[in-house]
């Protein structure tokens, strides 16, 4: 049993492991609901009839899109072993088994909607959406997206990861599917579902889109001169998006730190996108790459992408050192650092992300 003093974390992945040691089944849904009996479900392959597709780059599960019967269903099924290498991994399929049972009755929008998941299986099955991964986020798809983050952040849901693998654009909107790494927390009293939800307020909802998905893809989209503007549509976005969140959680009674930390991040946006929108972009892409490079290495999750954001920072201190300084978005050990040692630090952290590449 979790001990009063464990974080938000070690409380999960204590119950979470706990559970999957045990060999107890988690399901959810119903199984008369499947195209086909579970035992074909399962035993389907890339040449199975009715297979028209797999997408085998998951680091949790690979997903098949099966025609049956004149629909497409999306059949996801686990790993034997998370690509992920921490406990966070270890424990995704469960905790996304989780996710979505609890998720299912609210209906919030861009949220899919599995018919049947089983944790003994191995299997999620949802109708398939059409779409595509999104790259650079125009209005409409950061619109979705964020009106989908405000839904599950106000019904005590924090998505960790918004990387473009977990995301689907129809046309209309953006869709989440996995919520491998999606945690509870009480959005009332606190900002995240780290540590004890109060002392990491670092983390928030556009800071994970950024971290996660948008300055990833603002690698491919130029130089940082031609991301710019992208950045600032999507900063003003988010920017009214905390605001109308902040005025909802506050009919509901949320505690001041907590209106106060929503509010405060979009008043400060407006001033910096009007004052010095260039500092506040070199400031969020630094704290954007260093998070998501941290994350692959700790995870041992390392791709292409990973040596493209550690290379983004080794110029960026090459060339912009002292704004970056200036920008405040250096962490406390990498500000102790000069900028020799820091440049060092970081050309280490490339040859560690090269050896650890999926």
């Amino acid at each position: 049993m979790a001990g009063p003093d464990l974080t938000l974390d070690q409380a999960r992945q204590q119950a979470n492991l706990a559970f999957t040691a045990s060999g107890t089944e988690f399901a959810f849904g119903d199984a008369a609901a499947l195209p086909l009996p579970i035992a074909q479900m399962k035993a389907l392959s890339a040449g199975s009839p009715g297979v028209e597709t797999l997408h085998d780059g998951g680091l949790t599960a690979e997903v098949l899109c099966l025609k049956h019967a004149g629909r497409r269903w999306a059949v996801k099924r686990a790993r034997p072993v998370c690509r992920v290498r921490n406990i966070e991994g270890q424990t995704s399929f469960l905790n996304e088994l989780q996710r979505h049972a609890e998720l299912a009755g609210l209906r919030l929008p861009g949220v899919i909607r599995p018919v049947y998941g089983s944790l003994r299986d191995g299997l999620v099955v949802s109708p398939w959406i059409s779409g595509r991964h999104p790259g650079v986020l125009d209005e409409r798809q950061a619109r979705t997206l964020l009106e989908t983050g405000c839904a599950l952040i106000e019904h005590g849901f924090f998505e960790w990861d918004y990387s473009a693998g977990n995301l689907l654009d129809d046309g209309e909107r953006i869709w989440l599917y996995d919520f491998g790494y999606c945690y509870r927390f009480d959005p009332l009293t606190q900002f995240n579902s780290a540590g004890h939800g109060c002392e990491h307020p670092r983390h928030h909802l556009a800071e994970r889109i950024e971290g996660r998905h948008l300055f990833g893809a603002l690698l491919d989209a130029g130089n940082d001169d031609e991301a710019l503007p992208h950045f600032i549509r999507f900063k003003r976005l988010a920017a009214q998006a905390y605001v109308d969140l902040a005025d909802r959680l506050a009919r509901r009674g949320a505690t001041p730190p907590v209106l106060g930390h929503y509010r405060g991040l979009a008043a400060r946006w407006h001033q910096e996108l009007a004052h010095a929108p260039g500092l506040l972009y070199l400031a969020s892409a630094w704290q954007a790459h260093s998070s998501d490079l941290d994350d692959d290495l700790r995870g041992r999750s390392c791709t292409p992408r990973t040596l493209q954001r550690a290379q983004w920072l080794q110029a960026t201190l090459g060339a912009q050192g002292h704004r970056l300084r200036r920008s405040g978005a250096l962490s406390p050990d990498d500000a102790a650092l000069d900028d020799t040692a820091l440049l060092r630090r970081y050309h280490d952290r490339e040859v560690e992300a090269r050896r650890c590449q999926l």
